[in-house]
């Protein structure tokens, strides 16, 4: 009796091994995620990206460590999920802008919207006839590569004045930066602007400029870089530090591109073809190239985001009356498509697309083009069904 327990026992163990060998989730692979730093960092950059991963990523702000009094999330994470794409729970509002260069209602709490506060505030309200834009936050992967394309390649793909006759006129955005911010090697400058390129509408400079004003219009976190209060507007002394910010900042930036996938596959192979035939690279431009990075690992690289890194007119639908500095209300950036498929992981399982989440598919956000992309979004819609099976499985294999 004991010797059959004993077998009993030993082939139930066996078992629940092969079960667990079998029904245990297997490592994600590398093309499966968007986190994990670029192939080349040397010892200490690796440690340094380690470093800003656990700021970006691990840190939660309270109200001991600063959070606040006003904000809108209390971590980097909280908006950047797995280092992808924000979902419309956690939008956020800019407000404040119709023309060019002029925001009207600095001095009542713009230009980003503030709805959350710690205990003894309130939290901001929409001021009255204010216009505003609701935004989502965008992947963060690859953002050194696209921050060491040079100003002059930027500047050679656009065409403002359409010259070529395609409908689409891409154009530069010439804007105001902080006074912290420091040139990027062949920066070229316009009348006192430069050459922005970061946000829904290419409003900052770079990403030492994208992360400051991040911590502090969303997490209400002043800094070195970005001193002054969101709610009283007083300059106070730093809740951050700056090598903190350095960090996450070089963490942003040696952050590895979106792997592409199941690029052997035909029809996927078809729909790179007909991404080409509808005319989407006139503004999702396939291959860009960096120029000089103190960071080698990114200097000199060919890589493949699908952006111009331009702003471009995309029609009525798209217009939300609101604008960033000296973009109109219809135009937008060129948001990269690289890693698009990889959106629904940290999106709760749907796709939330666009800059403000509202296309629900692919397809419904090619549908939503309008203005230079009317054309192409007329090809698409000539497709046969097959076809725009096979564009839109390509989109989503990038």
């Amino acid at each position: 009796m004991r010797m059959k327990n004993y077998l009993l026992g030993s082939l139930f163990a066996l078992l629940v091994l092969f079960s667990c060998d079998v029904l245990a989730p297997g490592e994600p692979e590398e093309n499966e995620l968007l986190d994990g730093p670029v192939e080349g960092l040397s010892m200490a950059e690796s440690r340094r990206f380690i470093e800003g991963d656990v700021a970006f990523n691990d840190q939660i702000f309270t109200v001991e460590t600063g959070l606040g009094p006003v904000f809108t999330g209390t971590s980097c994470v909280s908006c950047h999920a797995g280092d992808g794409k924000g979902h419309p729970y956690v939008k956020f509002k800019r407000f404040g802008q119709i023309l060019p260069g002029v925001n009207e209602y600095l001095d009542q709490g713009g230009p980003q919207l503030q709805n959350r506060a710690i205990p003894g505030y309130e939290p901001e309200t929409l001021p009255a006839g204010a216009p505003y834009t609701d935004l989502i936050a965008p992947i963060v992967t690859g953002l050194g590569l696209l921050d060491a394309v040079s100003d002059q390649d930027i500047i050679d793909m656009s065409d403002p004045d359409d010259l070529d006759g395609d409908g689409i006129s891409g154009r530069v955005h010439w804007n105001t930066r902080p006074d912290y911010v420091t040139d990027r090697p062949g920066t070229i400058s316009l009348n006192g602007k430069y050459i922005t390129r970061f946000g829904k509408k290419a409003r900052m400079y770079d990403l030492l400029h994208q992360t400051a004003d991040a911590y502090n219009q969303d997490i209400g976190i002043t800094s070195y870089f970005e001193p002054y209060d969101t709610y009283s507007g007083d300059k106070l002394s730093p809740e951050i530090d700056r090598q903190t910010i350095s960090d996450v900042v070089f963490y942003l930036k040696t952050l590895k591109e979106p792997i592409p996938r199941d690029q052997d596959d035909p029809d996927v192979m078809a729909g790179k073809a007909l991404f080409q035939s509808t005319q989407c690279v006139g503004c999702h431009k396939p291959t860009l190239e960096t120029g000089y990075s103190s960071i080698e690992a990114i200097s000199f690289k060919e890589f493949y985001p699908y952006t111009d890194l331009l702003l471009h007119d995309m029609g009525p639908a798209l217009d939300d009356g609101y604008t960033e500095g000296y973009a109109t209300s219809s135009e937008w950036r060129t948001a990269p498509l690289w890693g698009i498929g990889l959106s629904k992981d940290s999106q709760g399982g749907d796709y939330y697309l666009l800059h403000d989440g509202r296309a629900r598919s692919i397809e419904e956000a090619i549908l939503y083009h309008g203005g230079e992309a009317e054309n192409s979004k007329n090809l698409y819609q000539g497709l046969s069904q097959p076809e725009k099976d096979q564009l839109i499985k390509f989109i989503e294999s990038l």
